[in-house]
C-alpha cells in the first residue's frame, strides 16, 4: 500500500488518524523538531502558484488529508487516499492522547481569548491534560522573538498554531529549530471550533462532504476563498486528461 499521493504535486500522506496519531507520538518520542501540515483543496491551489508554500508543504514531516475534496481528487487520480483526517478532529483526539501518555500542549494563534478558551474546552473534556500555556500572538517576523521565548519557556511536547495558511505554515518553518519542540502542527480554523467560537457543521453535513457549505453559509465572507473549490476539481480534471493522454 502506498504511504503517500500526490495530489497536482503536493504530497499527502496516505494515513487513517489513528496512523496519524501513532506517527505523531512517535516523532514527540524522536524528540528532534518536526513540522505537521493538515492539507485541504485550498492549500492545493494556493501552493500552484506559491513556490515558496509547496516547498514547506511538500518538505513537512508529516502531510494530513483534511478535506473531502482530496479523497475525491485521489480517487479520480487512480490513488485513493484510505481516509479524511480532519483539522478540528485532530486536535481532539490529540488532546486525549497528551492526556493518556502525560504530553503537553500549548496553543498557539486564533483571534483574541480563543487558544485560552480552546483550553478550557479541551480541559474539561480531557481530565489529566496539559495545557503549557496559550497566547493568541502574531504571524509577523517582527513578532517572532517574543513567542519563541514564551514556548522555550513553557517546553511543550506539541504545538497546535492557528494562524491560517500559509502564514501558519510559514511560521512554523521559519521557527521550528528555535523552539525546542518536538512537534508543531498547524491546525487554521479549529481553535475557533474547539473553544465554541464558531459552529461546526453537524455530523451528517461533514459525511456527506458538506461542510464547505455550512461554513459559507455562517461565514459568507469565506465566498471569495470558497471559489479555489470549483479551481481546484478543474486542475484535477485537467490533471486526469493528461494522464490519460
Amino acid at each position: 500500500m502506498n504511504k503517500e499521493i500526490s495530489i497536482l504535486g503536493i504530497r499527502v500522506d496516505n494515513i487513517t488518524e489513528s496512523e496519524a496519531l501513532q506517527r505523531i507520538e512517535g516523532l514527540i518520542s524522536d524528540g528532534k523538531a518536526h513540522q505537521v501540515v493538515t492539507i485541504n483543496p485550498e492549500f492545493v491551489v494556493m501552493a500552484q502558484r506559491d513556490r515558496d508554500f509547496r516547498r514547506v508543504l511538500n518538505g513537512a514531516d508529516l502531510a494530513l488529508p483534511d478535506g473531502v475534496g482530496l479523497l475525491w481528487a485521489s480517487r479520480v487520480l487512480g490513488r485513493p487516499l484510505r481516509e479524511r483526517v480532519a483539522g478540528s478532529d485532530l486536535v481532539e483526539r490529540l488532546a486525549g492522547l497528551a492526556a493518556g501518555r502525560g504530553y503537553s500542549l500549548y496553543l498557539l494563534g486564533a483571534g483574541p481569548g480563543v487558544a485560552a478558551r480552546a483550553a478550557r474546552a479541551l480541559l474539561s473534556r480531557h481530565p489529566g491534560l496539559r495545557i503549557a500555556g496559550t497566547y493568541a500572538g502574531s504571524p509577523r517576523v517582527d513578532d517572532d522573538l517574543d513567542i519563541v521565548v514564551k514556548i522555550r519557556a513553557a517546553s511543550p511536547d506539541v504545538l497546535l498554531v492557528a494562524f491560517g495558511a500559509p502564514a501558519q505554515d510559514f511560521w512554523i518553518q521559519r521557527n521550528l529549530h528555535k523552539l525546542g519542540v518536538p512537534v508543531c502542527v498547524g491546525v487554521g480554523g479549529s481553535l475557533d471550533f474547539v473553544s465554541g467560537k464558531v459552529r461546526r457543521a453537524p455530523a451528517w453535513m461533514r459525511n456527506l462532504g458538506l461542510e464547505w457549505l455550512f461554513r459559507l453559509a455562517i461565514q459568507p465572507w469565506r465566498w471569495r476563498r470558497m471559489l479555489r473549490l470549483p479551481h481546484f476539481a478543474f486542475l484535477v480534471l485537467r490533471s486526469r486528461v493528461w494522464q490519460k493522454a
